[in-house]
């Protein structure tokens, strides 16, 4: 498990469902007829995927961590929109849904980092383009760990909202694997472990790109931030679209 349950409380409040987050995905399905499908992997608490189904799409959200997967659920206030959870990984989804069917894939909030194997992670992708409508969109963000030295720790910009601040750090262990730590820091000054000792894949845009022509995927449109804004090596976070 890559995330502890400690972080169900707060993850709200450290991945928001921003402005420029809604904005950025109007942007991306303006040419898709309505309902837009979404697959969301790593779905975290559901609060994007509610906000979706609102406005008329059609949403499915894979979650490993149970105490998120609760909090998604709790959040439905009636069972007439077109959303649903599951408590499964992304080695699973392609045998229990539908090919060929979603307008958009997402992978949000870090979490492909955590696909740490070579092998795993060329399936991901290839379950993505399996999964994907024939005009179908993926979207990938992560950290930019083009600007880090990645043979020397790592400590990602932290993430804090009123009442918490989330902590990353990626070590290198002695025989050369890359490990995260993550730590809370509520406002009375405790400390929550969220993440340890959880190998991780450093991708970076060349990487997501091998990875991606390899099973078929032929445009890469790579962006530094929400806005749409140019993606270069000083940028903090890396966002691509593939089709």
């Amino acid at each position: 498990m890559e995330l502890l349950e400690n972080i169900a409380e707060y993850y709200d409040e450290l991945y928001p469902a921003s402005d420029e987050l809604k904005k950025f995905y109007a942007e991306e399905t303006k040419d898709f007829v309505s309902p837009i499908k979404y697959l969301s992997i790593g779905c975290g608490s559901g609060t994007f995927e509610h906000y979706l189904a609102k406005g008329n799409a059609d949403v499915t959200g894979l979650e490993t961590v149970s105490s998120l997967l609760e909090s998604a659920n709790r959040k439905r206030r009636t069972q007439l929109m077109s959303l649903r959870f599951f408590q499964m990984s992304s080695l699973e989804m392609c045998r229990f849904l539908g090919k060929n069917f979603y307008n958009i894939i997402t992978i949000p909030n870090d979490r492909i980092i955590y696909t740490h194997d070579t092998t795993l992670m060329s399936k991901l992708f290839y379950d993505c383009k399996q999964l994907l409508a024939q005009d179908g969109k993926l979207v990938i963000r992560l950290p930019n760990f083009e600007k880090y030295d990645t043979d020397s720790s790592i400590s990602l910009p932290v993430r804090e909202s009123i009442r918490v601040k989330l902590f990353s750090q990626i070590k290198i262990s002695s025989d050369g694997k890359k490990l995260m730590y993550q730590e809370l820091e509520t406002g009375n000054g405790k400390h929550l472990v969220v993440t340890e000792n959880a190998p991780v894949m450093l991708l970076t845009k060349n990487q997501i790109e091998q990875y991606a022509k390899e099973v078929g995927f032929t445009k890469f449109t790579f962006y530094g931030d929400l806005n749409h804004g140019e993606f270069t090596q000083k940028s903090d976070e890396l966002i691509v679209v593939i089709t």
